[in-house]
């Protein structure tokens, strides 16, 4: 006979997101004082990799380096959603449109 525990694992907590100033304020520890990055990391008890990422998007929202600003990239994620919504309207009105014209056929 087999026993099955039923209580369930508790999910992996994720933290949740660090506000954007607090992302653009640790990013300019490092880029503006010219500090290092582990040490931001270790001060603020946050992943270093993360603090990096920060970083290097903070100097291309600066302009200091190539890529997609922050501000790209919210216009992109609104424009997807946005679309996501449209195109799910005119599934929605395709199928209506396709009922009622079956149903004045009858």
């Amino acid at each position: 006979m087999r026993v099955v525990n039923e209580e369930k694992p508790a999910p992996a907590r994720r933290r949740g997101r660090y506000p954007s100033s607090f992302r653009r304020d640790a990013a300019a520890l490092v880029i503006d004082q010219h500090r290092n990055v582990a040490d931001v990391a270790r001060e603020l008890g946050v992943v270093e990799q993360t603090l990096s990422n920060w970083v290097r998007q903070e100097r291309i929202d600066r302009g200091e380096r190539e890529g997609t600003s922050t501000e790209i990239r919210d216009e992109n994620a609104r424009l997807r959603r946005e679309v996501k919504r449209l195109t799910t309207e005119r599934d929605l009105l395709k199928k209506a449109t396709a009922f009622w014209v079956k149903e004045s056929e009858r």
